[in-house]
């Protein structure tokens, strides 16, 4: 089984998913969407399976920052374009297991994955 975790080197949340995985002995590829990019198809597949809701980031800095225009009428056009401009904007981590996803860092949700 193919297994990707996608975020930022340098996120506290992305170090602590990435530690646990390390921890348990789960084997991975990291894909650094700061450094390397993320692709619209790709955003447009993971909004489409858990919501763009859950993928954008609205705690983080990059979006507290935006000017109010582009933070009302939100909808998953509006969201992708967000989040391909700054990927900083996407919730860290996604972890990619087969095709299904983990949004965010659960030590539970990760736990139950891989037990």
């Amino acid at each position: 089984m193919s297994i990707t975790i996608y975020g930022i080197k340098a996120c506290d949340t992305m170090k602590k998913a990435r530690t646990w995985l390390d921890d348990h002995g789960v084997t991975y590829a990291f894909h650094d969407y700061k450094a390397v990019g993320i692709d619209r198809a790709s955003l447009e597949r993971w909004a489409a399976q858990v919501g763009w809701e859950v993928l954008l980031n609205r705690s983080g800095t990059t979006f507290r920052k935006l000017a109010d225009a582009d933070k009302t009428d939100l909808n998953q056009d509006k969201a992708v374009a967000l989040m391909l401009d700054q990927p900083s904007m996407i919730k860290r981590p996604v972890l990619d297991v087969g095709g299904e996803l983990l949004v965010g860092f659960k030590p539970d949700a990760y736990a139950a994955k891989f037990s």
